[in-house]
């Protein structure tokens, strides 16, 4: 099987995305791994798979899998590359896009200046909807890691986000709570685990440890769910610019039962194929 593919990233986190409404792709988990290596492969954070929509009133369906080979439900820097690859690939002349996940419908847009808006929705607390073992649905819960309780906040951005403040992201214990946040037996499903450093009402800084990618140089969920982790315990004011080790994303959000809407850039890299 030959692919094409194109590289590209948000902010360093970077993706393969392939177009699956042209060319026929079917990949096996151990071809994704393939595929994300990135000694062997081309290497990605993530995999984007372009697909015909298959519901009314979208234009296309979007899945997402994982370096490790396993399928997720929503990616924010990969929702604003989605865009700018479907555009510039020629399979839509629309700036503005509706495009269905695992987990409900998105909205990327196209702005003048190059970046891209990305209405994800409405952001989800119910430990049920994360999904997230607890009787409470509080905003601060605590944790037990191997000994070491934190504090966290819980938030579904259509994946699930389990955000810790820290004082300074450059010496928070990502490492070591990263991967025990992201396997702890209170999240079924696994979870992203997001670092969030507040500076100022407006302004913030973030690492993500994300599920079955270890962490990356930025995540536009995790962005998202630390934004509104971050106002729902009084610490933050819409909207927020957040500092990745990639780059900057702004995040808005006007309180509950409101869409969170991301900002931010989207690169292509380069374009190739592969043989599988």
């Amino acid at each position: 099987m030959r692919l094409r593919f194109s590289k590209m990233h948000g902010l360093g986190n970077d993706f393969v995305v392939l177009d699956g409404v042209r060319q026929q792709v079917s990949l096996s988990p151990e071809q994704l791994r393939f595929l994300a290596d990135r000694h062997f492969g081309v290497g990605f954070d993530q995999l984007l798979l372009v697909e015909p929509a298959t519901q009314p009133g979208v234009d296309f369906r979007y899945r997402i899998f994982n370096a490790d080979g396993s399928e997720v439900e929503q990616c924010g820097n990969g929702a604003r590359c989605f865009a700018r690859f479907v555009f510039d690939q020629g399979l839509t002349d629309k700036r503005e896009i509706r495009v269905e996940t695992k987990k409900g419908v998105i909205a990327p847009r196209l702005e003048a200046d190059g970046q891209v808006t990305v209405d994800m929705g409405a952001p989800r607390f119910a430990p049920a909807e994360i999904p997230f073992i607890s009787d409470s649905d509080a905003v601060v819960q605590s944790l037990d890691l191997d000994g070491t309780t934190v504090d966290i906040s819980v938030v579904s951005m259509g994946n699930p986000h389990a955000v810790q403040l820290v004082a300074d992201v450059d010496t928070a214990p990502v490492a070591v709570h990263g991967p025990l946040t992201e396997s702890h037996p209170r999240f079924p499903e696994r979870v992203n685990a997001g670092f969030l450093q507040v500076l100022d009402r407006h302004s913030a800084r973030l690492r993500v440890y994300e599920r079955g990618s270890g962490e990356t140089l930025a995540c536009g969920t995790g962005a998202c769910a630390a934004v509104v982790a971050g106002i729902r315990r009084g610490l933050l004011d819409s909207p927020v610019r957040v500092a990745t080790r990639g780059g900057e994303l702004t995040i808005a959000w006007a309180g509950p039962g409101q869409p969170v809407l991301m900002t931010g850039p989207a690169v292509t890299v380069f374009t190739g194929e592969i043989e599988l």
